[in-house]
């Protein structure tokens, strides 16, 4: 009974350590120097925006979210322009 316990806390240790090396690792990182991200990049001729929380890219004409349509003057858009198929386009 001792040997399974002893193998118990072993194996519990073992997992605890496993467990706090990334949080270790990345406080050290983000203390000592700066995080770098990939930002996402859009083709010439597009603005990169969010929108709803996602990322898109925004270019004159393309179908817009009437639901959204407070965040696109950000980025120097307006969703005001509607076609005949009733579907909302940047302006």
């Amino acid at each position: 009974m001792t040997r399974l316990r002893t193998r118990c806390i072993g194996v519990l240790a073992a997992l605890a350590l496993v467990a706090a090396a990334p949080v270790v690792g990345t406080a050290g990182a983000r203390s000592g120097s700066a995080v770098v991200t990939a930002a996402k990049s859009c083709a010439s001729g597009y603005k990169s925006a969010t929108i709803g929380g996602k990322h898109k890219c925004l270019r004159k004409g393309q179908y817009c979210a009437r639901s959204h349509k407070h965040e696109y003057p950000k980025y120097g858009y307006h969703c005001n322009k509607r076609d005949s198929n009733g579907r909302w386009h940047l302006s």
